[in-house]
């Protein structure tokens, strides 16, 4: 089970998740499940992640990728949209493309 939580206070906002991916009788896998990108004075996007592991590396290898091409090439990137609809249409896009 995967426990990951976001709570808006009036200092600001705090997020927590677990690490665990496997619990085995004596095999216990850990794996980071809270990804986070900053844009220095502009902006921070928390991604907490639950389910299978592999989609969700591979999710946030595509989004990372799209922020090196976005530096190349232009585009749309996590850093570059306008808006948090934007943000979330490039995730939807991202899993929508590795269940693909």
């Amino acid at each position: 089970m995967t426990y990951c939580v976001g709570l808006r206070l009036d200092g600001g906002l705090v997020f927590a998740s677990d690490t665990r991916t496997n619990a085995g009788f004596d095999n216990i896998a850990v794996f980071r499940k809270m990804h986070v990108w900053e844009r220095e004075g502009d902006r921070v996007l928390v991604l907490l992640s639950a389910g299978n592991l592999a989609v969700t590396q591979s999710v946030i290898s595509l989004l990372n990728e799209q922020m090196d091409a976005q530096k190349e090439h232009g585009g749309a990137s996590l850093l570059t949209v306008e808006t948090m609809y934007q943000a979330a249409r490039l995730v939807g896009d991202a899993v929508r493309e590795v269940r693909r």
